[in-house]
């Protein structure tokens, strides 16, 4: 079942991210900073770790578990550091993600050829 809900809710994210996109003229930029401290705002407010459970990796994979990931990093890193957690604990959270992001879409670049759109 948990495979299940992880399918349906995190369909149904990018649906309405997919919605916004086209019923809207903001730009794909934005929604992604949109959705990002949407997931930020529902972890702040304590919805999102019910959610979460609820519908494990569907809601964790998008920019919304992002957002949730850097919120509980600045908190812990507010709780252990004071102040100075603020602006480090959002860093350490996410650091591994995004260099992950980066390797593996250097290692992509070797892999395939890019074509310029023209």
């Amino acid at each position: 079942m948990d495979y299940i809900n992880a399918f349906w809710i995190g369909g149904l994210i990018c649906a309405l991210v997919q919605i916004l996109m086209e019923k809207t003229k903001l730009m794909p930029g934005r929604i992604m900073v949109l959705l990002v401290c949407s997931g930020v705002i529902l972890s702040a407010v304590g919805i999102y770790a019910p959610f979460q459970e609820y519908a494990k990796a569907g809601a964790s994979v998008p920019l919304l578990g992002f957002g949730n990931t850097l919120w509980k990093g600045v908190k812990e890193a507010v709780d252990t550091e004071g102040f100075l957690g603020i602006f480090k604990g959002g860093f350490t959270a996410g650091a591994a993600g995004i260099c992950a992001a980066l390797v593996f879409s250097y290692l992509a670049s070797f892999l395939f050829d890019s074509k310029m759109k023209r």
